[in-house]
């Protein structure tokens, strides 16, 4: 990748405090989180590739969410781990692009795969008897790999843009991992077209899944508001909570953050609420998807024959 003409062969991530204490406080904290996040989304894997019932449309769903949200995990939280207990808290410029590319990548994805997720939850509360046809695990397949395709093709867009920039302020991010409007704040110059590409950025990889999912979601409450018996309605809500939560946490943090005005930026509060879809976001989807789930528990009881139902 050309880099604009002020060298940069690193960058120095600020992290959240530079109190030992509280570092190490922050260190345990992202240690457990991290833990519970490889561990509940290795486990949930797991049980949907080994319990045929849930070789289903949705959990290939749920499964490939898992498999987006461990690679999300390994891309943020190591390198966090290393700046909260390390004196060296510099980061290479190639490691940085990598890392930037990656997350971009993932997170985009997830935008898309949470938007297919909710289309087979509208399938299947409103059309229940055309399900198995119209939701076939080869569109789930072209599905999943459109989200990869559409996530990282603007992933590369974003990075290769992002680093050509001259960035001749200062090599010093007040961040914990290499995001995008911290580095457009070290940038000078060039940056006249920049605003345009995140805009579009935000339109095609956000708000076009939000408003998709929206688009379901009014078709499944319509569905529901039909059904006449009270149970009826709990059971098929039941059916798309999981999902209904795990997209109002995600995509609430990310409009947070990158809908708002330059003017209205604050990196502080900023740090803590991207902390929630970099690192917590990963960790509770698991149990997010698991917890009320009698087929998970069933597959989880089989497998380790410790759990009771």
């Amino acid at each position: 990748m050309e880099r604009g003409n002020h060298t940069v062969s690193e960058f120095i991530l600020l992290g959240f405090t530079s109190d030992p204490t509280t570092q190490l406080v922050l260190f345990v904290m992202f240690l457990i989180m991290y833990t519970l996040s490889v561990l509940g989304n290795i486990t949930l894997i797991v049980l949907i590739c080994n319990d045929s019932r849930l070789h289903t449309p949705m959990y290939f769903f749920i499964g490939n969410l898992s498999f987006l949200d461990l690679w999300l995990s390994n891309v943020y939280t190591p390198k966090i781990l290393a700046i909260c207990i390390s004196e060296n808290k510099s980061i290479s410029f190639a490691s940085c692009v990598a890392q930037f590319f990656f997350s971009a990548g993932l997170d985009y994805s997830e935008c898309y795969l949470l938007a297919a997720m909710a289309y087979d939850r509208y399938v299947a509360i409103s059309k229940p008897l055309i399900y198995s046809q119209a939701i076939s695990m080869k569109l789930c397949a072209f599905f999943v790999a459109a989200s990869y395709m559409g996530g990282f093709i603007n992933s590369s867009i974003i990075t290769k843009k992002t680093f050509t920039f001259d960035f001749c302020n200062d090599n010093v991010i007040d961040d914990f991992f290499c995001d995008l409007l911290p580095l457009v704040n070290l940038a000078c110059g060039g940056k006249e077209g920049y605003q345009a590409l995140m805009y579009f950025l935000l339109t095609s990889n956000v708000m076009i899944p939000i408003a998709l999912i929206l688009a379901s979601y009014i078709f499944i409450i319509a569905t529901i508001l039909r059904i006449r018996s009270t149970q009826g309605r709990m059971k098929a809500f039941s059916t798309c909570s999981s999902h209904l939560i795990s997209v109002t946490l995600y995509y609430g943090s990310i409009l947070y953050i990158y809908s708002r005005p330059r003017t209205r930026y604050s990196l502080d509060s900023d740090k803590v609420v991207s902390t929630f879809y970099t690192v917590v976001f990963p960790m509770l989807n698991p149990f997010i998807y698991s917890l009320r789930n009698k087929d998970v528990k069933e597959a989880m009881n089989k497998l380790f024959k410790i759990i009771p139902l």
